[in-house]
């Protein structure tokens, strides 16, 4: 099979044989097992909706509170640094990593089942919000050691030779690892389309349940997640199945290049679990911002150990590519306030929230698809500015809500743009733009990435960006500290109310996380093109 080239002028194929036909030919049997973990990630989704209901409307957990918890839960990620180290000197038992990261995900399915179906029995032990933290911080832990087994596994399924035995050539190997990475994107997706029409179905009708039988539809979704697990751990059964029929057709095979004990990279990040566990037991006030900035320390340091392995054209490249995405991905976010407005004040239930996701994750595939021939062309500037101006425009249709346009648009189309209708509308447009940004870079580093730091490469780099969703995290957390917002919240027990409901601030936090989301990535994308770090991958 011999690949076109997407980027010749003169290439004269229609825009449906660039766009999907050569897609089908760039697929491999080899994609598949990474294919497969990246989609159980995706379908964690399965409990986001249950999730989020339960947190709203059982656990009396302030909006400030629950932005922290995203960084704590953010943390596993940030640990991909020795994670992904350990993978490369370890990597012919790689199974055992995929399944560690399984058994975390199923104790964390386990307990929330415990926290919907027996409260009482928990609560004897801990207090309901303590193994809800708990649940919470296993999860992306188990989440994030499969996702350093399946970043390394993209690179080694990717083939450096065509079907005629001729090496692929940098513009071959740049659509290739492109493809591989954007149908890593779209495996994730399909996993959340995949339980987004799960969940329209489990829950139609379910705001007419009483609260016991609620609750109990919540255990038996929690129950159906345990195949997430399984389908990670099936992924890797078939990539050690691909991997030894390859290695038995291959008479002359090279051995794989052994990867030497870099201790500076699990010094640093055995101090950094260290540090994080200490810090997040103690009683400091600013714990969360302390691990950040020493931890950001820590990571840029080892990204400079790793850019000498790079050519210096190459490291300058990387640096100013990575300081584009990570302050793209580190603009605060509205926080859980804005979900809690629109259960309370808007009337949006469990099924609607539900068909919100599915058209999300629909139209993010179908982005995904259509515009792969442009993130093999474009520069990742050029995508992280259109995605900022994108988002800016996008924030709109919220603060509209909040202000109650529905009502002025609703009285005068007879009442068919209501607040179902701009939530659906802007969730259709938003949808393609928010998984672009991250596929030119993952790509990049597939193709850059010595063979033996291959696992290494790609969890500093994206526990660096993964930074970036603790810089957004606290950023949320500074926000809903100036601007409080609360919900109604009731006892699962007892069925009395906790908290009462108060969104009068949720209209400045919403003006202010769109004038930032704009501003500041387009200055930081400004500046480092002006500079000799300007990219143009």
């Amino acid at each position: 099979m011999t690949l076109q080239n997407d980027h010749n002028p003169t290439d004269r194929r229609s825009w449906f044989q660039r766009v999907f036909l050569d897609l089908a030919q760039q697929m491999r049997w080899s994609f598949l097992p990474p294919l497969m973990v990246y989609f159980a990630a995706g379908v964690s989704g399965l409990t986001s909706v249950v999730g989020a209901f339960f947190l709203k409307d059982y656990l009396d957990l302030s909006a400030e509170f629950i932005a922290g918890l995203t960084f704590w839960a953010g943390l596993p990620w940030i640990l991909k640094v020795p994670m992904g180290h350990v993978a490369d000197l370890f990597w012919k038992w790689k199974a055992l990593l995929i399944l560690v990261g399984a058994g975390l995900i199923t104790l964390s399915l386990v307990i929330m089942f415990g926290l919907v179906s027996r409260p009482d029995e928990m609560r004897a032990v801990f207090p309901l919000a303590t193994w809800f933290i708990i649940a919470l911080l296993l999860a992306p832990s188990g989440y994030a050691i499969q996702d350093v087994v399946a970043d390394a596994m993209t690179v080694e399924a990717v083939p450096q030779r065509d079907d005629t035995g001729q090496t692929l050539s940098e513009t071959q190997s740049r659509a290739m690892h492109t493809t591989m990475q954007a149908l890593g994107r779209i495996a994730i997706i399909s996993g959340f389309v995949s339980v987004a029409a799960v969940n329209i179905w489990i829950f139609t009708d379910a705001e007419s349940l009483p609260r016991k039988a609620r609750l109990a539809l919540y255990g038996r979704v929690y129950l159906t997640a345990i195949a997430i697990p399984v389908i990670s751990v099936s992924g890797m059964f078939l990539h050690t199945l691909i991997q030894r029929r390859k290695a038995q057709k291959l008479v002359n095979a090279q051995p794989d290049n052994e990867t030497e004990v870099n201790w500076q990279i699990l010094g640093g990040g055995l101090f950094f679990v260290v540090l994080s566990i200490a810090l997040g037991t103690s009683n400091l006030v600013h714990a969360q911002e302390i691990v950040f900035v020493v931890s950001l320390l820590v990571i840029l340091y080892l990204i400079k150990q790793l850019l000498k392995k790079l050519e210096p054209s190459a490291a300058k490249v990387l640096i100013g590519t990575a300081t584009i995405i990570f302050v793209f991905r580190a603009v605060p976010l509205p926080g859980p306030g804005l979900t809690w407005f629109e259960i309370d004040d808007l009337g949006f239930d469990e099924r609607f929230l539900s068909i919100l996701s599915l058209i999300t994750s629909l139209l993010a595939l179908v982005g995904l698809v259509v515009l792969r021939p442009l993130m093999a062309k474009q520069s990742i500037a050029y995508i992280v500015v259109l995605l900022t101006l994108a988002a800016g425009v996008l924030s709109l249709p919220n603060i509209g809500l909040y202000y109650g346009v529905q009502e002025w648009t609703a009285a005068h189309t007879g009442g068919i743009v209501d607040a179902r209708f701009i939530a659906i509308l802007d969730t259709a447009i938003e949808s393609p733009l928010g998984q672009i940004a991250m596929v030119p870079m993952l790509a990049w580093i597939a193709r850059n990435a010595p063979p033996d730091l291959k696992a290494t490469f790609f969890a500093v780099m994206a526990s660096f960006t993964n930074m970036a969703l603790s810089a957004s995290s606290l950023g949320t957390k500074y926000l809903n500290k100036v601007y409080l917002v609360t919900r109604a919240s009731v006892d699962p027990v007892t069925g009395e109310q906790i908290s009462a409901a108060n969104y009068t601030e949720l209209g400045h936090l919403l003006i202010v996380v769109g004038v930032i989301t704009v501003a500041v990535p387009l200055l930081v994308v400004f500046v480092v093109q002006s500079s000799r770090f300007r990219t143009s991958e």
